[in-house]
């Protein structure tokens, strides 16, 4: 943790260790009213021999921007291709007074000793250098400025990634398919292929030419042929790459369809126009066996109404056959 100190009020000739402390003090005063040097940082052997051990690696330097009125924590993702030697600089801008301003730099959880602390007018500047040679000073690097409320900046070192096949691979029985990752400009030391149907990642048996051949036409991509497919070869392939600082991995998922697949839709279209006909032709049975029906019964009805109107008819000319009988005599 580190705080800007000013000198306050007159006081007595210090001791020489005491002075210079004064004197460095007094330096960032001068930077604070307005009269930087050249770079708000000063000149500060930082890990000498780390540095000098690994000066043939290049130097990257990232920089996070933050206010007193940033509500939520600044990130930035940075993606490590090989070794290399790391400045990170954090910046914070205030109104306040800057040496009531805590910094401290940590890495997950672990507290680090930052390299320089400084100040240009109303800025606060923060800054941390270091090499990363392996995976395990890979990870997350964060800066905090503590005010009244904790601004913090972070930066996430990580791989590059591998970029496979977004959506599903869909391919049939029998067939034969190409499976490819790749990495952006990157070229990993090793390339492995493992498949899962679950949670369990099984790592794919490349001795059996005639199922599987893995090639790459360049260092940077890798590519898994599959021959004669069949429904237990479907689920997920995952590409996995080494690279000098890391591992990454990407998965592809492989679907493998029978031919009968596709002509389902057209079945189940045939089946209801079958059904629908069906059920047209019963329909048209019915109604005409019930309007065949109806007509046999008005067929019967007139054929009753006749007889009924015939039989009284006959009674009806009886009783007038008598009656002429009688006149006549």
């Amino acid at each position: 943790m580190r705080t800007l100190s000013g000198l306050r009020g007159p006081r007595a000739p210090p001791p020489a260790p005491l002075l210079l402390l004064c004197l460095l003090a007094a330096a960032r005063r001068s930077l604070a009213d307005g009269h930087p040097s050249a770079s708000p940082f000063t000149s500060l052997p930082v890990r000498e021999e780390m540095i000098a051990k690994y000066s043939n690696l290049p130097l990257e330097s990232h920089n996070i921007s933050l206010t007193e009125h940033s509500n939520v924590p600044v990130e930035k993702n940075i993606t490590l291709k090989r070794p290399s030697n790391i400045q990170l600089i954090c910046q914070f801008t205030t109104s306040r007074d800057l040496n009531s301003v805590n910094v401290t730099w940590k890495k997950g959880d672990e507290l680090l000793k930052s390299d320089v602390i400084n100040a240009t007018g109303n800025i606060l500047y923060t800054q941390y250098t270091f090499t990363i040679i392996n995976s395990k000073q890979m990870g997350s690097y964060s800066c905090f400025f503590e005010e009244e409320k904790e601004q913090r900046g972070t930066f996430h070192f990580k791989v590059p990634e591998l970029h496979g096949k977004n959506k599903p691979l869909i391919t049939y029985v029998g067939d034969s398919t190409v499976l490819m990752c790749k990495c952006q400009d990157c070229f990993p030391l090793n390339w492995t292929w493992y498949s899962s149907n679950g949670s369990v990642q099984v790592p794919l048996d490349v001795q059996m030419n005639d199922k599987y051949v893995i090639n790459g036409t360049n260092a940077n991509e890798t590519r898994l042929k599959i021959m004669h497919l069949s429904e237990e070869d479907q689920g997920s392939y995952w590409c996995h790459a080494v690279f000098q600082l890391g591992e990454s991995e990407d998965h592809i998922q492989l679907v493998v369809l029978s031919y009968l697949v596709p002509l389902k839709p057209f079945l189940a279209i045939t089946a209801e126009v079958v059904l629908l006909v069906a059920i047209i032709m019963l329909f048209e049975i019915y109604t005409q066996k019930k309007k065949k029906q109806q007509d046999e019964g008005k067929e019967f009805e007139q054929i009753e109404q006749l007889k009924s109107d015939d039989s009284n008819g006959i009674e009806n000319n009886a009783p007038r056959h008598r009656k002429n009988e009688s006149v006549s005599q």
